[in-house]
């Protein structure tokens, strides 16, 4: 329920915020009077005026306009001092994935969201859980003579999560897996080695690092999702590929993260049975 201010108040927080408006814009009286065609008096009289009277709509707007912020966040209507506009532009944004293990914008993110809990649907195997061996088969033939240092950028991300103050869950079709202990789909020619070292490795993180690390398997043929990571109540990333679309708006962070919530709770392995469906796949491994 919204609160309700009285007049007096809302009157006094309009001549604060309008004076800190104009501190930002490094605007004075006469040029804020200049440029919304106000007269110079009345502008003194909205920044000193003790009383309880707010000016008419006309001028809250052309004040707004003038400083380039809301006519909403001047009344004390709402916390955000973004214009419309802006605060549209803001909650969508494309940013370029690179198809390399050194994201920084990534990384960005996960440091935004420290201390809330970050929800993960991968595009495959999450990097920061592969082996080195499966980094350098995955990566190898397009970073070349970076592959190193990115690799070791991939191992910092799994120290970094080791120390973080936020959860982890990821979910997963079972198929992935499947396809990983078989060596099929996008793992056809990998070998077994590889492929068992890193079913060995994924039950040693799912074991040593639950419950900080939650991670879930769902059936492809009752579920589906898109990639996309959940930051928290902060942001909501799909991965479209050649680019991330991240939403930053209340509405779609709060749809997105039911969506994966709803991935969690119909899973087909949970996080603590995870282990030992691992095992049960690495006895397959040929």
């Amino acid at each position: 329920m919204p609160q309700i201010i009285d007049k007096r108040t809302r009157a006094r927080l309009f001549r604060d915020r309008l004076t800190q408006a104009m501190a930002d814009a490094g605007t004075t009286q006469s040029a804020l009077a200049r440029t919304t065609g106000i007269d110079r008096s009345t502008v003194s009289q909205l920044l000193k005026d003790d009383g309880a009277r707010l000016p008419n709509a006309q001028v809250v707007g052309a004040c707004a306009q003038a400083l380039g912020i809301s006519s909403d966040w001047l009344l004390g209507l709402s916390d955000r001092p973004e214009s419309a506009s802006d605060l549209l532009a803001n909650s969508l944004t494309l940013t370029e994935a690179p198809r390399a293990l050194v994201d920084e914008q990534i990384f960005a993110w996960f440091r935004e969201a420290e201390g809330y809990k970050v929800r993960h649907v991968p595009t495959t195997l999450p990097d920061m859980l592969k082996t080195r061996e499966m980094l350098e088969w995955e990566y190898g033939p397009h970073l070349g003579r970076t592959t190193e240092q990115a690799i070791n950028a991939s191992e910092d991300r799994l120290n970094w999560m080791r120390v973080s103050r936020s959860d982890f869950e990821i979910a997963m079709p079972l198929y992935e897996l499947d396809g990983l202990a078989q060596g099929a789909g996008y793992y056809g020619g990998l070998d077994a080695k590889i492929r068992a070292r890193q079913i060995e490795t994924l039950t040693e993180l799912a074991e040593t690092l639950y419950p900080r690390l939650r991670v879930y398997l769902f059936d492809a043929r009752r579920l589906w999702s898109a990639p996309i990571t959940i930051f928290g109540p902060l942001l909501a990333v799909l991965y479209v590929g050649r680019n991330y679309m991240a939403f930053r708006d209340t509405e779609r962070v709060t749809a997105l993260t039911a969506h994966f919530d709803h991935l969690v709770k119909e899973a087909s392995v949970s996080s603590r049975a995870l282990p030992d469906h691992l095992r049960m796949l690495r006895a397959k491994v040929r």
